[in-house]
């Protein structure tokens, strides 16, 4: 993995971070390059009172903006996080003046924010590094690749097509965020539709779902899809065939004729549970949470391996893999079942709006 710097540090305390993180990044075997060489880690240093966003050259280039500015009045969520929007960063790193309680806010697009303090600096700048880290290098499977080679008994859909229909109407009824926490009420308009476009989010939605076609293949939401008005095969809902890891692609059978919308970012998660588990007729995600669940302890970002790794692990681990819930820290819940009815059977009344951050 390499790094660079863009933007120019201005102050002391934007010189003393740059320093101190480049430090911890050269002794941890990350190498230093140019912001035009497409390195996958970019320090983009920014005005507060200009934000701007760094141009990324590759989809896989992670975007850190660090901003310094006076402590936050009121919650910290409402105030730093238009700041990630208008930037467009994966993540930023707002200092706080020397002598406040903590050194650091840290905001991330998915899971909220955290502080980092501390008086040692080799201790601060190595929990920066650990917090950075996996998030920056882990390795997204967000891309698809269309074949339209869909049984022809399938361009209308199946029972299970129908079946995802109506789960998706009783998930639309819940209720539930769109996210983690409320990004809808910390987001003009304006900037809540540039994460929808500029993150591949797809819209924001409050999830996911699919179900098991047979041994191989397994019908989903697509990105961003109302769940509660799934319809049109190709468009609202899509049939995963497979997984190239040497391509990194999620493969998706099609009708022809049709414009594909592309699949949930959570495809890799899901492929990799139904693989290991036979038993697993339906999985739904949602920005959730319950008591008492066992969570993943790094917040990957959604849509990378590592994410879906980790949640694949903890469902192997729990008591019954077949009825599973997990929890992927300061996100929400994945759930399995034998159907999707099952599961929100298992789930009415249980779930809780607000995901605590950790």
């Amino acid at each position: 993995m390499n790094f660079a710097t863009a933007g120019h540090p201005r102050t002391s305390r934007q010189r003393w971070f740059a320093d101190g993180l480049r430090q911890v990044l050269l002794a941890h075997g990350v190498e230093e390059t140019s912001p035009d060489q497409a390195p996958r880690v970019v320090l983009h240093f920014v005005d507060l009172e200009s934000p701007r966003p760094f141009r990324r050259r590759a989809q896989a280039t992670f975007v850190v903006s660090v901003i310094e500015g006076p402590p936050p009045t009121g919650e910290i969520l409402p105030a730093l996080y238009p700041l990630l929007v208008r930037t467009l960063s994966n993540m930023v790193i707002y200092l706080l003046p020397e002598g406040s309680e903590e050194r650091v806010y840290v905001v991330t697009l998915e899971q909220g924010y955290f502080a980092v303090d501390g008086t040692d600096d080799q201790a601060f700048f190595g929990h920066i590094f650990d917090r950075m880290y996996p998030l920056a290098s882990a390795q997204l499977v967000i891309s698809n690749e269309f074949h339209a080679d869909l049984e022809e008994e399938l361009w209308g859909g199946d029972e299970l097509t129908a079946a995802l229909a109506e789960a998706g109407a009783r998930l639309d009824a819940l209720n539930l965020l769109p996210a983690a926490f409320p990004i809808e009420e910390l987001l003009p308009p304006r900037d809540l539709e540039h994460v929808r476009r500029l993150f591949g989010l797809g819209g924001l939605s409050y999830g996911n779902l699919s179900v098991r076609k047979d041994a191989r293949r397994y019908w989903m939401s697509a990105s961003g899809v109302n769940k509660g008005a799934m319809r049109v095969v190709g468009r609202d809902m899509l049939l995963v065939k497979g997984y190239d890891p040497e391509r990194n692609l999620i493969l998706l059978s099609v009708p022809p004729g049709i414009e594909p919308r592309r699949v949930s970012v959570d495809a890799i998660e899901h492929w990799m549970i139904y693989t290991a588990h036979p038993g697993v007729g339906a999985i739904i995600h949602v920005h959730s949470w319950m008591e008492g669940v066992t969570s993943t302890q790094v917040q990957y970002p959604c849509g990378t391996l590592q994410l879906a790794q980790a949640v694949a692990e903890l469902v192997r681990e729990s008591p019954d893999p077949h009825r599973a819930v997990v929890g992927l820290r300061n996100h929400g819940l994945t759930i399995t079942g034998p159907s999707l009815a099952d599961i929100l059977d298992r789930v009415a009344g249980r779930l809780l709006q607000r995901v605590p951050m950790l």
